[in-house]
């Protein structure tokens, strides 16, 4: 038995043949292994198989390091000698200066140079997977990972990979540690959830009924950092499960990863009397909209409105005008209801103080008012019927587990709309959607690689927060700088107005000529 070779169309396939003796006669057959990869490491490569190791001594076949497996180009494949320079050479120094290379190595994937490539693609490119070898080839990032494989099959492979549960531990026990300082203020996190719509056939993959809106979807649950607001941990769960269950978990595995948080901003769905007994247990501090079929709402509205317009109580919010009232009240008392405290009244044994935010909206007013008084006469309502619907008019509000400044609460819970911002830049910044996957193991991985993109995208937003830039800008302006490619060298292009703006704010210069490493194709 032994391995023959040929040579179809410039391209060399294997094939296993064996012959024996039949009848006087020697007679070979011949199986296709495929095409060759690497003839000294026996790796090949087929549609049945994909690509593998086949060992002619023991009659075993294999899988590869991902480290050895080579990029199969197309016959007719021509050489870029200019490419996309500035935004990948932008965007590797970013990731390097965060430190977030050492978070993906760490997956250890066995080709850290695909990971590599892959997290930038997934920063620079809205393309499906399957174009990331075009997009390759014509971008600086094929100097900088000169040994991805970003073909289909081993994009699949990568994902894969990097979705199982020791990958997914390794790169969070490298990443906390660069953005969570203990006792800096970074254990305050804002938690919320999102919905991924999608079509897969995989467990994850439910019925959700998510604030009135039916669809098939995964749950994803996002935790940011306050301080940085940058992108913190995130989970994962069916979308069937409800989002009330999911608070107390997400706190508890953060915990496995020693981050115990202090202060958490909480979607209105997760306050629960379980969930708030568990933040009370566990000392996490909270602030929540209060819905308004709690009881402690409607005994707030009807004993403490009376004297909410008055002059104390009115407070600037970014150029909007609110009144708040603080009311002291109990909460959680398993043998009564909610109810208000006095200033200087302490809780029942049982129980817990908590503080209301009691708040009127006065641009909401206005326009709510606006509404009911264009249609007052066609509803036939009277003057007492538009009076006591105005009662309810630009009224909202807020729960806290201990007292803040009726100056500060709005600015503090406000900060809510950084999660939905980083929602919208996962969703349209970092190939979050449309899922193109096809097992949960590849889901995963596609889920890591895009919440470490959202990372630096996120950095790079609030970066440019105070000037006139913006990321999508910046490296559109940085993709037009180009490089020419020598056998030695690269030799950088001349950049933009904006391109040099850009490198001026991440502090990053430019060289003119970069060395070529031996093993860059």
């Amino acid at each position: 038995m032994y391995i023959g070779y040929d040579v179809k169309g410039g391209i060399r396939y294997a094939k296993l043949c064996v012959s024996e003796r039949v009848g006087g006669k020697v007679r070979t057959t011949q199986k296709s292994l495929g095409r060759v990869l690497d003839e000294k490491r026996h790796i090949y490569q087929s549609r049945e198989r994909g690509v593998f190791t086949y060992d002619l001594a023991t009659g075993e076949y294999g899988k590869p390091d991902p480290s050895d497996i080579p990029s199969v180009r197309r016959w007719n494949h021509r050489e870029s000698l200019i490419l996309d320079f500035g935004d990948a050479y932008l965007i590797d120094k970013v990731i390097d200066g965060f430190g977030l290379y050492k978070a993906t190595d760490a997956m250890d994937y066995g080709n850290n140079d695909s990971v590599r490539a892959m997290l930038m693609f997934y920063i620079l490119s809205q393309s499906a997977n399957c174009y990331a070898q075009d997009w390759y080839e014509g971008s600086y990032a094929r100097i900088l990972f000169p040994k991805a494989n970003l073909e289909s099959q081993r994009i699949s492979d990568i994902l894969s990979a990097i979705g199982d549960e020791w990958s997914y531990r390794e790169f969070f026990k490298e990443y906390l540690p660069l953005v969570v300082n203990a006792g800096k203020d970074g254990e305050d996190v804002l938690i919320d959830s999102t919905g991924l719509p999608n079509s897969i056939h995989f467990p994850l993959t439910a019925v959700s009924n998510h604030n009135g809106e039916i669809s098939n979807e995964v749950r994803l649950i996002y935790v940011v950092q306050k301080k940085t607001n940058l992108p913190l941990f995130f989970r994962y769960v069916p979308g069937n499960v409800v989002d009330v269950s999911t608070l107390t978990k997400t706190i508890r595995e953060l915990k496995s990863y020693n981050i115990d948080t202090k202060f958490a901003t909480l979607d209105a769905g997760y306050l629960t009397d379980a969930n708030m007994r568990e933040l009370y247990d566990g000392k996490v501090s909270f602030v929540s909209r209060l819905k308004e079929n709690r009881k402690i709402y409607k005994t707030v509205a009807e004993c403490e409105s009376h004297d909410l317009e008055e002059k104390g109580n009115l407070v600037e919010y970014n150029s909007r005008y609110v009144y708040v009232k603080r009311v002291k009240v109990e909460v959680l008392n398993p043998n009564a209801e909610d109810r208000i405290l006095g200033p200087d009244e302490r809780p029942s044994e049982d129980a817990h103080a908590a503080y209301v935010y009691l708040c009127r909206d006065m641009l909401m007013k206005s326009l709510e008012s606006g509404k009911l008084f264009a249609s007052a006469k066609s509803r036939k309502l009277s003057p007492e019927d538009v009076h006591d619907s105005m009662e309810s008019q630009g009224i909202f509000m807020l729960i806290s587990s201990r007292p803040i400044r009726k100056e500060d609460i709005l600015s503090i819970y406000y900060m809510r709309q950084q999660i939905e911002q980083v929602f919208d830049l996962c969703k349209n910044n970092t190939k979050m959607l449309p899922l193109r996957v096809q097992s949960e193991e590849t889901f995963r991985g596609h889920l890591l690689l895009s919440f470490a993109a959202s990372v630096i995208v996120k950095h790079i937003q609030e970066k440019v927060r105070k000037t006139a830039m913006t990321p999508q800008g910046i490296l559109i302006a940085l993709r037009n700088q180009k490089c020419k490619v020598f056998d030695n060298n690269i030799l950088t292009m001349e950049a933009t107005r904006k391109a040099n703006e850009a490198y001026k704010l991440f502090n990053i210069s430019v060289p003119h000529e970069i060395p070529k490493k031996a093993d860059c194709k």
